[in-house]
């Protein structure tokens, strides 16, 4: 737990520095009742933990700040809110660019400078936690700084967006509402003005980023936070459908652990199968979800979202038939090893 009676005369010595009554060892120990050796390791403490601007005035024999608008980044937390800080570091340590992970680190710092030696520390918490994403959009550290200060103050963002299936790059004028860490990539929902419309931008699809001095109203919080929740994926539209997924009994016993959507309903079967419902508005990000489980997983409905993902099977089928003729054999059990004629 912190040390709160050292943080006390923590808050006492800073609050006499502040002041310009130049506290010293002498006078810290006689107001707490303590040693004037444990009194100088306070002082110590502050100037060398917390980086304080202290120096010593010989004349009035007491310390004082070289800059009036310090102050004390104190913050007592006990070890379960040290431990949520650490595990979020690691978790965010490759988000934009590293940006996150470093300030997450620096408020630690702050925090284990007026702790208890026995508390976690950060070395502890790199052994102890990680993160791993796979398929993810980095964003760059510079942008997601810019979006994020915009976001916050209600200043219009100017950036050139590269959309993936043309690879062609518009310029855009927005109006940040919010940041949406999207499966380890960052996302902005903004009010196009190009479009007249809100917007799902992925940060990493951005460049030349910038912001403007002028300020806008913000949307009411129902016009976008729809867009977070009404289907599955970021894709949405004016009206969902509702999708079900038929999955074998194998792969059933993983999907009853996964959260694919908020409305989403399960239904088990007879067979030791499940039926997934849930809600979607666009079928790009859906189909990729349900390929991945191969002959595991079946379309019951809609019949528009069957035919389509019949119709790429036909097309991985013609990929695949009459290839095997010139494939090497690799030795057994690697990941590599393919069967030949």
């Amino acid at each position: 737990m912190p040390n709160f009676p050292q943080l006390e005369r923590l808050f006492w010595l800073h609050a006499q520095a502040k002041n310009n009554r130049r506290p010293n060892a002498a006078r810290l120990a006689a107001h707490f009742e303590i040693s004037t050796k444990t009194a100088q390791r306070d002082i110590n403490h502050l100037r060398d933990r917390f980086h304080a601007p202290l120096e010593y005035d010989p004349a009035r024999k007491g310390y004082y700040y070289t800059d009036d608008l310090y102050e004390l980044p104190c913050l007592p937390a006990s070890q379960q809110e040290v431990l949520c800080l650490l595990a979020a570091r690691r978790l965010l340590e490759k988000s934009a660019g590293g940006y996150i992970s470093r300030e997450l680190e620096c408020l630690g710092e702050k925090i284990f400078a007026g702790a208890h030696p026995s508390m976690l520390s950060g070395a502890c918490a790199d052994q102890a936690f990680s993160a791993v994403w796979s398929g993810y959009s980095p964003a760059q550290e510079e942008i997601f700084r810019r979006a994020a200060w915009a976001l916050l103050r209600h200043r219009l963002i100017c950036f050139d967006y590269r959309s993936p299936q043309t690879d062609a790059s518009t310029h855009r004028q927005a109006e940040p509402h919010h940041l949406l860490h999207y499966n380890a990539s960052w996302v902005l929902i903004a009010w196009c003005r190009q479009r007249q419309a809100f917007r799902n931008f992925y940060l990493a699809r951005m460049t030349v980023l910038t912001t403007s001095d002028e300020t806008f109203e913000p949307r009411p919080e129902s016009a976008w936070r729809p867009l977070l929740q009404s289907a599955f994926g970021l894709f949405f539209g004016d009206e969902t459908v509702a999708v079900t997924l038929r999955f074998s009994p194998f792969r059933a016993r993983w999907i009853r652990e996964q959260h694919w959507h908020p409305a989403q309903t399960l239904k088990e079967l007879a067979n030791g199968g499940l039926e997934l419902t849930l809600p979607a508005a666009d079928f790009r990000e859906i189909k990729m979800k349900i390929l991945q489980f191969g002959a595991d997983c079946e379309v019951i409905a809609p019949l528009a979202l069957r035919e389509e993902i019949e119709n790429e099977i036909a097309k991985m089928a013609g990929l695949y038939k009459g290839n095997t003729t010139n494939s090497k054999v690799d030795e057994p059990g690697s990941a590599a090893t393919v069967l030949r004629d």
